[in-house]
């Protein structure tokens, strides 16, 4: 774990309008967060890029956007009533409390964590002659580590998959595994807990006014998609994308944004013909992970892990982990959902859900594929990965936000060298000419060099400054935050220079 990274990461949001703790003048709200000024422009780009990747670059999927708020009878088809829940345990020591499944996941991390460090040592001893491959299937620690990885993810397979909630607190204790506060073993035992909020709709409090606030957003696509087919004309295989709030009461909200219990999802629920889901299961894992590797991602930061235990309404599923600066976790998962959810809606609201095939001359429930990724967790893991603090050559250093330039909250920063002699004038012309078309900073406080740092900081791609010169010549100084080279261009030049840079076509 890079504690120190992770540190950085949340001192900086703050420091430069990205996150705010909730109602902080209140002392804060557990686990919840307020986007600032540079946080919002971020959040935004990342949904804009998702929406034209997923939506407008695909003439079958199309978008939505249902209620929060549903007849409570969803969520008792989806199963959510009875079994969306956490298994949870208490170290009776610290009197902290954690998930069962994530104790034994970090155990397993650990695990891998000494292999990964038995490879860099070998890297490191035999240079350019290493054959990670060969050294990972022969080398006897590595090998015999992966078994005890495997037995482990075997016994956790069969407690998890049958909620034997004995057989997961024997395998904690069975494995050694200790709380993280007290250093103890000290354990109660697995509980099961409820992660959906409740409140009641109308005047009345009794139970015939209680619904809930949305675990997830996919409900709102299931319960819309025979009036999205029928209204769009859509054949199958067809797609249904939504960005939305979504809300479970996490017992162990924790690690900044990434666990919270107000989050935004970015989904997209695939309707297919039965007997197809393998072939678009594996299309969506491919191109899913190749959208998070246009971002700039490394090839080494970002790994499949299929589930351990599968969900109630899986055949398949799989995570596209991302390596946080506490380790691998999910960024987006990939699911097959067969048709549990459409069934159990036809079941339940006694109102079919049937495609009508006219290929086949017949009727039956789509199958689904689901892509859901959190959006609060790809802003985070886009902090993770651009974040850096580099050593210049004079001696001096630098903080930047290397972030992909069409994401960047701030796309240009106008600065005028100083104030006086008309400079700012001119330089407010050049900002009202630009913001129509890029989201811009006019600045005038503060040395140039502090300007330019602020904006590295931010992830400004491009800084433009105005001079004494720029009145006679019409040219302005140009500097790139990633390489901070500067050159002379013209001010009308600008526009074309800023979107060949930034424009989300360059992801594509």
């Amino acid at each position: 774990m890079n504690e120190e990274h992770f540190k950085k990461i949340i001192s900086h949001s703050k420091e430069f309008g990205f996150i705010f703790p909730s109602s902080e003048i209140y002392d804060g709200l557990s686990a919840t967060y307020d986007y600032g000024q540079n946080g919002i422009e971020l959040k935004n780009n990342i949904k804009k890029y998702w929406w034209k990747s997923m939506v407008q670059m695909n003439e079958n999927i199309v978008g939505l956007d249902a209620a929060i708020f549903m007849h409570p009878t969803t969520w008792k088809a989806s199963g959510h009533v009875d079994a969306f829940n956490d298994p949870l345990i208490d170290n009776k020591d610290s009197k902290k409390r954690y998930r069962a499944d994530v104790l034994i996941e970090d155990h397993i991390g650990k695990i891998e964590e000494k292999n990964n460090k038995d490879v860099k040592k070998a890297k490191k001893r035999f240079g350019n002659d290493f054959d990670e491959n060969t050294f990972r299937t022969t080398n006897g620690n590595i090998l015999r580590r992966n078994e005890e990885i495997k037995t482990i993810e075997s016994k956790m397979e069969v407690a998890f998959n049958g909620d034997n909630l004995d057989a997961i607190y024997d395998l904690i204790i069975e494995l050694g595994i200790k709380c993280p506060v007290s250093g103890s073993n000290n354990w109660t035992k697995v509980r099961q807990f409820n992660l959906m909020f409740s409140t009641e709709i109308g005047s009345l409090s009794d139970d015939s006014s209680k619904i809930y606030l949305r675990p997830e957003t996919a409900q709102g696509i299931f319960v819309n998609y025979l009036n999205v087919q029928k209204t769009g004309r859509k054949k199958l295989p067809f797609g249904i994308a939504q960005i939305g709030k979504a809300f479970r009461n996490e017992i162990i909200a924790r690690q900044f944004i990434f666990r919270m219990r107000e989050f935004e999802q970015m989904e997209m629920q695939f309707f297919i013909k039965p007997g197809s889901q393998k072939e678009w299961y594996n299309h969506w894992k491919e191109t899913r992970i190749a959208w998070h590797k246009s971002l700039g991602f490394n090839n080494e930061d970002l790994r499949f892990h299929d589930h351990i235990k599968l969900a109630h309404y899986a055949d398949a599923a799989c995570d596209i982990e991302f390596k946080f600066p506490f380790g691998f976790k999910e960024l987006e998962g990939i699911h097959s959902r067969t048709d549990f959810d459409l069934k159990q809606h036809e079941e339940h609201s006694k109102k079919k859900q049937r495609y009508f095939d006219p290929e086949l001359n017949e009727s039956y429930v789509p199958y689904v594929v689901e892509t859901s990724i959190g959006l609060d967790r790809m802003f985070l893991a886009l902090l993770s990965h651009s974040l850096k603090e580099e050593e210049l050559e004079n001696g001096s250093s630098r903080v930047v936000l290397s972030i992909a330039p069409p994401l960047a909250p701030t796309k240009a920063a106008i600065l005028p060298l100083v104030k006086k002699d008309g400079l700012g004038e001119k330089a407010k012309e050049i900002y009202h000419s630009l913001k129509l078309d890029f989201q811009c900073l006019y600045e005038e406080k503060d040395s140039i060099g502090k300007r330019y740092r602020r904006n590295d900081a931010i992830g400004t791609p491009f800084c433009i400054t105005i001079d004494h010169e720029t009145l006679e010549d019409n040219k302005v100084t140009l500097r790139e935050r990633d390489t901070m080279n500067q050159k002379r261009v013209l001010i009308k030049d600008l526009s074309t220079i800023i979107d060949q840079k930034t424009n989300m076509k360059t992801l594509f």
